[in-house]
């Protein structure tokens, strides 16, 4: 009975937002973002103080709070887009989304030995791999499986429309392996917290941060190209663009664990120089150093 409430909640919220024409359907996400914003103070506080940390220069509490807010915005406006991807044609999106640095990845794709696409929680990241396919570049994506499984159907039927395929973060190492083997692409969101031993530790903003290490255990195993993409918001342009980044070479030294570890932190320092580009992009509420070097107290 809680799965259904839930379910045909969410759809009724997405088929009205849906139906709604994208600037009012903004309006309202931004209301809404906003009002989260406003009175849920745990999310705040860890908003607050991941910023805190990552930027210690930022010493007026204003200028948090108005990187704060901007993320609200933009998780307004991904909820809008993601509510409309049924409606989405390359026609109809011609005018406010476009490809940069496409060329990083048709290189990479024509070496044959698959590419991993690493991203994050920045900009509207379920509109990046929908778009990617709707352009005919189809993927894979590593997700975590809902709990409700009838919006975990109604969330990947519309995330697959264009043909990409969705990997269960359950179990995704065998799926990474086959996908490279075949030179598919498999796009990984490498920012969230990981623990042991499915994460090590590496810097990200100048701290310790557990980090998932699969990507470079598969890019090192198997030749596999490694390059970040995002899908950011475009002030200027009034549109998303999908930023294709040059290609990550990792060094192999001949030792195996250092060699994982370099990458790893290759790839974090990617992101992160992402995020610093565009701060009010990222999912700053996310407890992205929960996990603790061991003796190390928590910083939240």
């Amino acid at each position: 009975m809680r799965e259904s409430l839930e379910y045909w909640l969410v759809v009724g919220v997405a088929r009205c937002l849906g139906r709604l024409p994208r600037p009012l359907a903004r309006r309202v996400a931004e209301a809404l973002a906003w009002a989260v914003y406003r009175f849920h103070s745990r999310l705040r506080r860890v908003g607050e103080r991941n910023l805190e940390m990552a930027f210690p220069e930022l010493t007026d509490k204003s200028e948090k709070v108005e990187l704060l807010r901007g993320l609200f915005r933009h998780l307004g406006w991904q909820l809008v887009e993601v509510c409309r991807l049924p409606r989405y044609t390359v026609e109809n999106t011609r005018g406010w989304m476009r490809t940069e640095g496409l060329d990083h990845y048709l290189a990479a794709k024509a070496r044959g030995k698959g590419v991993l696409i690493v991203t994050g929680h920045l900009g509207a990241w379920e509109l990046s791999g929908f778009y990617h396919s709707m352009m005919g570049y189809t993927m894979s994506v590593v997700v975590r499986t809902l709990d409700n499984r009838m919006l975990d159907k109604f969330v990947n039927d519309n995330r697959c429309k264009h043909g990409n395929r969705m990997l269960s973060k359950d179990d995704f190492g065998r799926g990474l392996l086959t996908a490279m083997r075949k030179g598919e692409t498999v796009a990984i969101l490498m920012d969230t917290n990981m623990t042991p031993p499915q994460g090590e530790f590496v810097d990200f903003f100048e701290r310790k941060a557990c980090t998932a290490t699969g990507v470079a255990h598969i890019a090192l195993k198997t030749g596999a190209a490694v390059l970040p993409a995002f899908m950011l918001w475009e002030e200027a342009e009034g549109r998303y663009v999908l930023h294709f980044g040059p290609e990550l070479k990792f060094a192999r030294t001949g030792d195996p664990q250092a060699d994982i570890l370099a990458a790893t932190q290759q790839c974090t320092s990617a992101i992160e120089s992402w995020i610093r580009r565009y701060p009010d992009q990222w999912l700053w509420i996310h407890r992205r150093w929960k996990t603790r070097p061991a003796g190390e107290p928590g910083l939240y």
